[in-house]
């Protein structure tokens, strides 16, 4: 295979993933719709959701579609990427994109789109590594301004292995 080859292996990825997504966008928000939801809610989700699959397309190295995204995929995101390169987050941000990231997986899995494997897989750690997410976003903020948030509860740093 040629260079000349695998770039257009490439973009014809690139092409199938960015006609995949929306449908998958479009499915989830029209779930949201029913619930009770505010509308600004629901856009905020789909549109967190949106820019992680703009993640899963040019920066998480696999080229993936929304519906083939992994637990590894969501945590290196949250845990990542998002606090140091999303010029919006926050720590109340982040708390927005955990709750967008489990009602997305949880609709993935009523739809058929995942596994019920898939889905708790990705909801485990949203929900056992929250202070850590928290934590990390908190860090990038200038000067520790934002380092401690009212609901923070203890979180035990690594022990050290002695030799």
């Amino acid at each position: 295979m040629t260079e000349a080859d695998d770039a257009q292996t490439y973009e014809q990825r690139v092409q199938a993933i960015e006609l995949a997504n929306p449908p998958i966008l479009e499915g989830f928000e029209h779930a949201l719709r029913p619930s009770g939801l505010s509308e600004p809610i629901i856009t905020a989700h789909v549109d967190n959701i949106r820019f992680f699959a703009h993640y899963l397309l040019l920066y998480a190295y696999s080229l993936c579609r929304l519906d083939e995204a992994t637990e590894g995929k969501v945590y290196d995101f949250l845990e990542d990427w998002f606090p140091r390169k999303a010029l919006w987050a926050s720590v109340s941000s982040m708390k927005i994109y955990l709750a967008s990231f489990k009602k997305f997986f949880q609709w993935m899995g009523a739809s058929g789109l995942v596994s019920p494997e898939t889905v708790e897989d990705v909801l485990s750690p949203l929900k056992d590594d929250r202070n850590l997410f928290l934590r990390k976003v908190a860090e990038e903020f200038p000067n520790g301004g934002a380092r401690k948030w009212p609901d923070e509860k203890p979180v035990s740093p690594p022990s050290e292995k002695s030799d």
